[in-house]
């Protein structure tokens, strides 16, 4: 697909309206073409001295009467072209995240936040600006050129090929600095994106940077790729600044060619003084279109270099895809086994996180998850929703290969809590009702109590309708955690995947989420990734993973009694719990 390809359907949606824009401002060029003419008139008369006040009352009345005119389909055109831009801005952001929706987390794993910013926001403005101020441009640079040309021709021909000199240098000049203009576009925006990042990345990290006093690295950072931008912009202003007044100096030439030959022309009367004046009115009238020429040339060249970065994300094909004719999965019993599993962030090339994880969990049954930092224990919850896909082996859940199943119907049999709670910046039950089916939305109090929420939402100024901030930054990171927990529980899938879920609350608030996960056996098929092994002592069976690898496995008494890692750790927290 080629880029222009993207907004094709835009011209085809909208083309009635974009018709009637240009047809306003074909009607305003060609209006504005006739001014002259009157203007031609009234000096002829008046150098003639057969004006008299009827005359010129009728000539000024032509003119506001195309001055009315102009004003109106002026308000026509720029309602039509430039403000249908804005739908043609508006459904390429809704597919730009539509897309970036489909795509795979491995996909966010590689692209900075601000890239995707800049590309949402500054890139499908410029786009827009080109579609819509472009087309403008481009209508005018030809309909109005040509036509000013064509009046010029009709007054004097040998004028009128003197001021068309420069034009074979106006087009040269466009075609040499265009491509230029093109692959510098591309610079400012990749340097937009990186300043887009940097400055969202400080703003969100402010709390830590001023409790580091690091300020001042702040300050560095930031007009680090601020002065890169700017250096950008000033390599872009190098071609632009020399396109622009190389097209005032060119029309400018043209005019001291008519005072020069025009003059001449007037005073041996080969030229009436009117048509003399037209003639000027009509090089005025010209200079804007040579002037169109280069801004469209600049805003095309901007919006093509902008569309070919959107193209390049939506070119983006997802590594996890539903397959041609998915498996049904119409009723889960909850048995999920991982075969000889091996899995890298990289891909096979990269570092392998996972390596030969074989795993059987029956239905109902809860497994826990323990291992030192690194030891794979996310890694492995997130291959059961298929938000990566294992690089070797393979998860089958009650026997179907996860491979063969529609993702989103996998997901909608999942709860997963991951260790970095995620809270939008909306009310505290906004963010637990996030996924939730209209029919579970009665069973809040339930989940609230289970998550052991209800007394913490009840001190809240405004209780469930509390807002919480960007990223739930008005709350502690236990009540951000409690209500990740409480928005799985809420669900009520049959698989449901905790990863470290008492890790930020006190041991009376980690009793009571632990005594809700423990009511879940039999019922759902539990996975609890765990630091602390008061989350994971009660499970049907305990996995230790280090480096990767199933290093123990067993029950809680089993595990102890085996003085492996399990042990250890067990040993320590109940030091540290005797304290």
């Amino acid at each position: 697909m080629r880029a222009r390809d993207l907004i094709t359907p835009y011209f085809k949606a909208h083309g009635r309206t974009i018709a009637i824009g240009l047809a306003a401002l074909i009607l305003v060029d060609l209006l504005q073409l006739m001014v002259p003419r009157v203007v031609k008139w009234a000096v002829d008369d008046l150098t003639l001295l057969v004006a008299d006040g009827a005359t010129l009352l009728r000539q000024a009345a032509a003119i506001a009467g195309m001055a009315l005119l102009i004003g109106v389909c002026r308000y026509i055109w720029r309602r039509c072209l430039l403000g249908t831009a804005r739908f043609l801005e508006a459904d390429l952001r809704n597919r730009l995240l539509g897309h970036l929706q489909t795509l795979s987390a491995g996909f966010f794993d590689r692209t900075k936040t601000g890239d995707l910013m800049a590309h949402a926001t500054n890139d499908i403005q410029q786009i827009r600006m080109a579609a819509g101020l472009g087309l403008v441009a481009l209508n005018d640079a030809i309909v109005l050129g040509a036509a000013a040309i064509g009046f010029m021709l009709y007054i004097h021909v040998e004028l009128t090929l003197y001021v068309l000199i420069p034009m074979p240098l106006v087009v040269l000049s466009a075609r040499l600095l265009g491509r230029r203009m093109h692959t510098r576009y591309q610079g400012v925006q990749a340097a937009f994106a990186d300043l887009t990042e940097t400055v969202r990345e400080r703003c969100a990290g402010m709390r830590l940077i001023k409790a580091h006093n690091e300020e001042a690295a702040a300050r560095a950072a930031v007009a680090g790729v601020s002065q890169a931008y700017v250096d950008q912009n000033m390599r872009l202003v190098g071609v632009t600044g020399l396109f622009f007044p190389l097209m005032v100096m060119l029309t400018n030439l043209s005019l001291a060619a008519v005072l020069f030959f025009g003059g001449r022309k007037t005073i041996l009367n080969e030229i009436t003084t009117g048509d003399f004046v037209a003639f000027i009115s009509y090089l005025n009238l010209l200079s804007w279109p040579m002037m169109a020429l280069g801004w469209v040339t600049n805003l095309i060249q901007r919006g093509g270099a902008s569309l070919e970065r959107i193209k390049r994300i939506l070119d983006q094909r997802p590594e996890i895809q539903a397959p041609a004719d998915p498996r049904p999965l119409p009723a889960v019993a909850g048995r999920i086994a991982f075969e000889q599993v091996g899995f890298g962030y990289g891909g096979p090339q990269g570092r392998m996180v996972l390596s030969d994880v074989t795993l059987d969990i029956a239905p109902g049954q809860t497994l826990g998850v323990v291992g030192p930092p690194g030891s794979g224990k996310s890694a492995l919850l997130t291959l059961v929703p298929r938000l990566y896909d294992p690089c070797a082996g393979r998860i089958t859940l009650d026997g179907i290969d996860l491979r063969a199943l529609d993702p989103a119907d996998l997901r909608r049999r999942v709860a997963y809590v991951p260790q970095e709670p995620f809270l939008f910046s909306g009310t505290v039950r906004d963010n637990i009702l996030f996924g939730c089916p209209e029919h579970c939305r009665s069973q809040i109090d339930q989940a609230l109590a289970e998550a052991a929420l209800t007394e913490t939402i009840t001190a809240l100024p405004a209780g469930l309708d509390t807002r919480v901030g960007e990223k739930g930054v008005l709350l502690s990171g236990g009540q951000k955690q409690r209500i990740a927990l409480a928005r799985a529980l809420l669900i009520d899938a049959p698989i449901v995947l905790l990863d470290d879920p008492i890790s930020q609350v006190d041991t009376a608030t980690a009793a009571v989420i632990v005594a809700a996960v423990r009511r879940m056996a039999g019922r759902k098929t539990v996975i609890v990734a765990s630091h602390r092994l008061a989350a994971v002592r009660f499970a049907d069976a305990i996995v230790s993973l280090a480096e990767g690898r199933v290093v123990e496995r067993g029950a809680h008494e089993s595990l102890v009694a085996a003085q492996g890692y399990y042990a250890q750790v067990h040993r320590l927290q109940e030091l540290d719990h005797a304290v």
